[in-house]
């Protein structure tokens, strides 16, 4: 969250001048660039699934082993600058803060780098937090077809932010 009057460093700088840190920071933490996708050869439409990596906790949205990923999952994809400037990744989210930044677009309300607060990205149902995710260790690959939906490659509905209000004690 930027200081007040101050220009947010994603507003202030292209994707290719960021800081390693804060390329990681415009992660929303949603989950749904790990789900498993699938790519219809002839026309290159994607089709997303509600089976996610096994690295992926379903909890925290967050990669179990972020660093050594690619110890485990070998094609796990390291975004690149270029790739996400010349917007080749067409299975990231339309919600992602990649995509959008890549597009000249605001992000939303309850991205982590405007709320200031991790969780707004799961309180406005953004996340696969709570949808019923299965872990590809559960889903032979044979069965991703069975498991296609359309909500992870949609624009998430607008909602408003919600308060949270402390326990009665």
């Amino acid at each position: 969250m930027a200081g007040a009057g101050a220009v947010p460093f994603w507003r202030a700088k292209r994707l290719d001048e960021m800081t390693d840190a804060e390329w990681e920071s415009l992660c929303d933490g949603c989950g749904r660039c790990c789900l498993n996708k699938l790519e219809e050869e002839e026309t290159g439409d994607i089709y997303w699934t509600d089976v996610a990596c096994r690295l992926l906790d379903t909890d925290t949205c967050r990669c179990r082993s972020y660093p050594n990923r690619h110890d485990f999952v070998p094609d796990c994809v390291r975004l690149d600058v270029e790739e996400v400037t010349n917007q080749t990744y067409t299975w990231l989210p339309p919600s992602c803060a990649y995509r959008l930044i890549a597009a000249g677009k605001p992000l939303a309300w309850w991205h982590p780098l405007v709320s200031g607060d991790p969780e707004t990205v799961h309180l406005a149902g953004v996340s696969v937090r709570g949808r019923g995710v299965k872990s590809e260790a559960d889903i032979p690959v044979e069965e991703l077809e069975d498991h296609v939906v359309e909500w992870p490659g949609e624009h998430p509905k607008p909602r408003r932010p919600v308060r949270r209000t402390g326990s009665a004690g």
